[in-house]
């Protein structure tokens, strides 16, 4: 990026390079570069002296609040012989006030063997007022001849009455259907009176369970009323900074044995680096570890949960789990929590990368690889039940994975921070994973191995979906109506029946009727078996 480019994003004189002299700047593209609000538009120098391809892809993790980027230049290519400058287009949604992180990949290729993939990481807060008021005077429309003309009042007048009359037209659609489904529903539960018989959470095979496409919007009809949630607070808050520390006071180090690298995954107050852990006897032999760490600004509460979050696997050994090894929580210094390194980090990350890589390489990742990914996680939770505990938090993002595709079970910790869009407030100012919680616990609060069960079956669709967000049309306070109304995610693309059956059979209302974690090692174990049958 240019200097001028750099200076009008962050108002300093310097260059910024990713790649120069065909060296990689690691330190720049693990950088999240913020994005002023009212800047919609980042520009980028590149060329190449020899023939080098490109494929160009953008990923939002907050789509309400941002369009999809776009580019003057084509999706894939030819990077220029000269010096030439593409322009990424950065535009607010203008529906709801938010901050949203944008990923611009690079993939190039020099040939089949010869593959770089560039990820720029931008962070943009976007308003929704801004947007209405800037939407009219920083847009503007391309003839065929490429002049740019501004939009004039006439056709800001059309466009505004279109916009009206498809939002009228879409409303009255929408009440019709809403008043078929309560008369619906009425019918229903007046059949039922009649003949005596009722359908609980106790019979949940007697129910028709329905599945969404997913492969589009989560659009199913929405429920009129909804059951109250009975929600308990976080035992967690009750917890102080002092008895946090005690806790862990028997595993504390020296701060000074501690060396911070990369900064791998970052947060609104909390940060995972790659870091390096001298041994204690011996300063030359070193271990890689991640450690995890809140900013200058994090409150007393935030930090104290993410010590206390940090032990929740701790003292437990299996080769899927990975507990904390190390804290260090010396006066005047923010504590840091160490975890043994595992070289592609974060699960959740991973399969999203795979997913963006996928077009340029479709044998990345194989159908087996993540069965195999499954069965690993299933016989972690199975060592959690037999000892009886309850993660409670199980999804992709709280996994990490290992370069020999080794995944482990991690804790919680500073996942509500780093991965905001997964979690969500029903009103009493405590954000769960609502979207990988079972029914019970929603509506009670309820935890245990059959609701672990339920999230296993979430994580496994995010497996075979490479990361995608399950639910992730439906409005957070209609989450228990709408899975006791029988709903659940669908099928994914290109996900064998026999899997699906498996999670399916996960998401059962009654938790009784719920596969123990040992069920589902040996179901999974049997068909990765007959998978490596056809390879």
């Amino acid at each position: 990026m240019s200097v001028e480019e750099v200076k009008k994003l962050l108002g300093l004189d310097a260059e910024l390079y990713y790649v120069r002299d065909d060296v990689v700047n690691q330190y720049a593209l693990s950088f999240t570069l913020p994005v002023p609000s009212e800047t919609n538009s980042l520009h980028f120098t590149w060329h190449s002296k020899s023939k080098v391809d490109y494929r160009l892809g953008f990923q939002v993790e907050n789509p309400a609040a941002m369009n999809q980027p776009q580019s003057n230049i084509s999706s894939q290519g030819e990077v220029p012989r000269i010096t030439s400058v593409f322009r990424v287009d950065l535009f607010c949604s203008g529906k709801v006030d938010g901050e949203a992180v944008v990923t611009v990949q690079l993939n190039l290729t020099i040939h089949a063997n010869n593959f770089t993939v560039l990820n720029f990481k931008r962070r943009k807060m976007c308003y929704k007022s801004k947007f209405s008021n800037s939407a009219h005077t920083s847009r503007t429309f391309h003839n065929k001849d490429g002049v740019t003309t501004p939009t004039t009042s006439t056709q800001v007048f059309y466009i505004s009455v279109s916009v009206c009359c498809i939002v009228i037209f879409l409303v009255a659609i929408i009440l019709a259907i809403l008043h078929l489904h309560s008369m619906k529903r009425v019918e229903m539960e007046d059949s039922v009176s009649d003949s005596g018989s009722s359908q609980g959470l106790s019979q949940p095979s007697t129910q028709t369970t329905q599945y969404l496409r997913a492969d589009t919007p989560n659009n199913a009809t929405s429920v009129t009323s909804y059951p109250s949630l009975r929600i308990e607070k976080n035992d967690l808050r009750s917890v102080t900074l002092m008895e946090a520390k005690a806790k862990v006071k028997d595993i504390a180090i020296s701060r000074e044995r501690v060396t911070l690298r990369d900064v791998l995954h970052e947060g609104t107050f909390g940060r995972i680096f790659h870091g390096v852990l001298l041994d204690e006897k011996d300063p030359s032999k070193e271990k890689q570890v991640f450690v995890k760490t809140v900013k200058d600004h994090a409150s007393e509460v935030q930090v104290t949960m993410m010590l206390t979050e940090s032990c929740k696997l701790r003292g437990l050994h299996h080769r899927n789990l990975l507990p904390i090894c190390h804290v260090c929580t010396e006066d005047g210094e923010k504590p840091m929590v160490l975890l043994p390194f595992m070289a592609w980090g974060n699960l959740k990350l991973f399969l999203r990368q795979c997913k963006l890589a996928e077009a340029n390489n479709p044998q990345a990742i194989s159908q087996q690889d993540l069965v195999y990914m499954a069965i690993q996680i299933a016989c972690g939770m199975s060592y959690l039940a037999r000892r009886e505990v309850i993660h409670k938090d199980l999804a992709a993002r709280n996994c990490v994975i290992d370069d020999n595709m080794q995944v482990k079970i991690t804790d919680n910790a500073l996942a509500r921070d780093l991965f905001p869009m997964d979690y969500h407030c029903l009103g009493d100012n405590e954000n769960r994973p609502v979207r990988w919680m079972a029914l019970e616990s929603l509506l009670n609060n309820d935890f245990s191995s059959a609701s672990d069960v339920w999230a296993f079956g979430v994580t496994l669709w995010e497996l075979m979906t490479l990361g995608q967000t399950p639910y992730v049309d439906i409005d957070p306070f209609e989450m228990s109506a709408y899975l006791k109304d029988g709903y659940r995610i669908a099928q994914p693309i290109n996900c064998p029946d026999e899997l699906f059956a498996v999670m399916a059979c996960c998401w059962a209302l009654d938790p009784e009727e719920r596969p123990k974690f040992q069920q589902l090692v040996q179901c999974l174990t049997e068909f990765h078996a007959a998978l490596g049958a056809y390879v």
